[in-house]
């Protein structure tokens, strides 16, 4: 499907942006292990993780995902910022569109105060105009609050004008229910109930289309 010139790119952070995978496997498994559950494999994370905690701990934990939540923090907050590794181009995806004075905001289902420490800790602050993670709103993706609130103030409403590039089902649903432009990034699960505009398998494939069209 053809792209047209947008006014604002909202992105999720991890593993659109930046390859998380393997701490949150980390450290999920830690809180695992210590609360006597199942360990999961790289592929069952990758296939479960997608919202907030707030959101999905309550399923995994039952009444006790509060402290759950707790360790897990802990466990995440140990090795977080050290082992951030920022995808190959993904730098230069966010400085184009920065150079063609795009709004471009970052809407993540992790929690707020992580989501900004990794973003200025790997020093992108400057490319993005808002970074709204989970808990900054009183509802996380797929709910449309973090996509009103990324764009608040910026004179642009939800809508064809604005894309949402992400990699999970959760992202897609959320730029459906905003009425955002849904762009998929990197691998596609088995399943996917909400459609996607273009699916990018990297960020050379995404700034291949994006000299296209600005």
């Amino acid at each position: 499907m053809e792209l047209k010139k947008p006014k604002a790119v909202l992105f999720d952070w991890d593993n659109t942006l930046v390859n998380t995978w393997p701490v949150i496997h980390e450290a999920l498994n830690k809180t695992f292990s210590a609360l006597g559950h199942t360990p999961w494999s790289i592929d069952q994370v990758k296939q479960r993780v997608a919202r907030s905690m707030r959101d999905s701990f309550p399923d995994i934990f039952g009444e006790n995902w509060k402290p759950a939540g707790e360790l897990y923090q802990q466990n995440f907050r140990a090795i977080h910022l050290e082992r951030l590794q920022a995808f190959e181009g993904a730098e230069a995806t966010l400085a184009f569109l920065r150079r063609q004075q795009l709004y471009m905001a970052v809407v993540s289902n992790k929690k707020g105060v992580n989501l900004r420490k990794e973003v200025q800790h790997i020093g992108w602050g400057k490319y993005f105009d808002k970074v709204i993670g989970a808990d900054d709103t009183p509802r996380d993706k797929p709910a449309p609050e973090p996509v009103i609130a990324a764009l608040e103030g910026s004179g642009i409403k939800p809508g064809a004008d604005v894309w949402f590039i992400g990699d999970s089902a959760v992202d897609m649903e959320v730029a459906h229910a905003t009425g955002c432009v849904p762009l998929w990034y990197g691998e596609l699960p088995e399943k996917l109930e909400h459609a996607f505009h273009v699916r990018f398998d990297s960020h050379g494939d995404l700034a291949k289309a994006l000299k296209k069209i600005f």
